[in-house]
């Protein structure tokens, strides 16, 4: 392989790998924060054990989550640097901001929220995990705005080869980096939410400590529900923005090999890139991809060939990502619709539960499916129509070099893995302490 395809896969294993932990953050964040503040109303003991027991498997999740996300930073100077010349000036902007107001934020009162059980009152110790939500979602949104950039390019001008901020306030409001945020905050919230019911799912099927995780059930079946639709919602809001800024991407995504105005979509595809073509093309309903696309029933949808071959992403990971998130997505509606309606007498539903448990991993493959088609579908551009991958990749590193610092990360990724996994399983499985 080249120093293109081992930089791509290096950063690939990088995030993929960070995104195991990034969204369970978010969504712990707010849940532990809603418990918190039930206990600081109510009074009832009970909530102060189980904002604690999830606030334990919050924290593990924290700190390793801050380790792998530190050398995806490095790697836009070590492995693109010619990236990080051309839109520095934006992109460097974005991410200094993140950095010292949100994870300040954050690093800072998650330690107040730690070390502050007996110090603190109860109403700014709940504060304090506020604060940390908060913080988390506010970093959240300035590296999703810094991506957003990427995807549709606003608020610059082109100076020297280089592309330098024009309009600070057009890169905040980009409608692109608001709907990245508003798709992906209740998509991470869903992971939490589906980590909480599973968790308490297994607890109660083995009759242990059954009135205490009843109680983180209800919490997070109603909450798991309303941001699981959310989900589904932004997420069709994202697809319209992508077919007006990105429409060689939504032809990927379809499958779609010829223009065609209006444009149906087949239910059951198979692509066949080779011979541009769908192998398989049966069950299609016309004009829906128009409308779901252009919310109209006569809108034009290009295909892949109205674009250059160079300039087409690669279109069978991107399909199927996209339609495998897309059932996953409508499957976990339907888990978190079931659990919120039969959350006072869960117990009686062993069956369901169980699937519950199985059901933990799916919000994680959705987030990460939903990235594939995000990034893969922008190739081959890494800022799109602005600069290409392969024009971006740094020119001072070889391959052995790159394929070393890849089996590297590789390694240390997957021990960090292992640990975290390893504490999250044996924390959960022990439950919360007697008081």
């Amino acid at each position: 392989m080249d120093v293109l395809t081992l930089s791509r896969l290096q950063f690939a294993v990088a995030t993929y790998f960070h995104f195991l932990f990034v969204p369970l953050t978010l969504g712990l964040s707010l849940l532990v924060a809603i418990m918190e503040t039930m206990y600081v109303k109510t009074g009832d003991e009970e909530y102060k054990r189980i904002t604690k027991f999830w606030g334990k498997l919050f924290l593990i999740n924290f700190a390793i989550g801050i380790v792998t996300g530190i050398t995806l930073e490095f790697q836009f100077g070590t492995n693109w640097s010619r990236y990080s010349v051309f839109m520095g000036d934006i992109f460097g902007s974005l991410l200094a901001i993140e950095a010292t107001l949100a994870f300040f934020m954050e690093s800072t009162f998650i330690a107040v929220w730690v070390f502050g059980w007996e110090r603190l009152s109860k109403k700014m110790h709940a504060a304090a995990i506020w604060i940390v939500f908060i913080g988390s979602n506010i970093s959240a949104f300035w590296i999703l705005t810094a991506n957003a950039w990427m995807q549709h390019p606003v608020g610059y001008s082109l100076n020297n080869g280089r592309a330098e901020l024009a309009s600070f306030l057009d890169v905040i409001t980009n409608p692109y980096a608001f709907l990245k945020f508003f798709h992906q905050l209740p998509a991470a919230y869903t992971v939490g939410g589906f980590f909480v019911m599973g968790i308490s799912a297994w607890h109660i099927l083995r009759k242990s400590n059954v009135d205490f995780f009843k109680k983180s059930f209800r919490l997070a079946a109603a909450f798991t529900f309303i941001f699981a639709v959310v989900v589904v919602i932004t997420g069709h809001l994202s697809g319209e923005e992508v077919a007006k800024y990105q429409p060689a991407k939504l032809a990927a995504m379809e499958s779609l090999w010829n223009t065609e105005k209006p444009a149906g979509m087949s239910l059951l595809v198979i692509p066949d890139p080779a011979n541009e073509r769908n192998s398989v093309e049966l069950l299609k309903i016309p004009k829906l991809l128009s409308l779901i696309s252009h919310f109209s029933t006569t809108a034009e949808v290009k295909g892949l060939k109205a674009f250059p071959k160079d300039e087409r992403p690669p279109v069978t990971p991107v399909f199927f990502a996209f339609r495998i998130m897309v059932g996953i997505g409508f499957l976990m509606i339907l888990l978190a619709f079931f659990a919120w309606r039969w959350q006072d007498k869960i117990e009686n539903y062993p069956k369901f539960m169980k699937i519950l448990i199985w059901a933990i991993p799916l919000p994680y493959l959705a987030i990460e499916l939903g990235w594939t088609v995000a990034e893969v579908g922008r190739q081959p551009w890494i800022v799109y129509g602005l600069m290409k991958t392969s024009h971006a990749v740094s020119t001072a590193i070889n391959t052995p070099q790159v394929a070393t610092s890849l089996i590297a990360f590789t390694l240390v990724y997957t021990l960090l893995g292992i640990a975290d996994f390893y504490l999250l399983f044996t924390f959960a499985r022990k439950g919360p302490k007697e008081n």
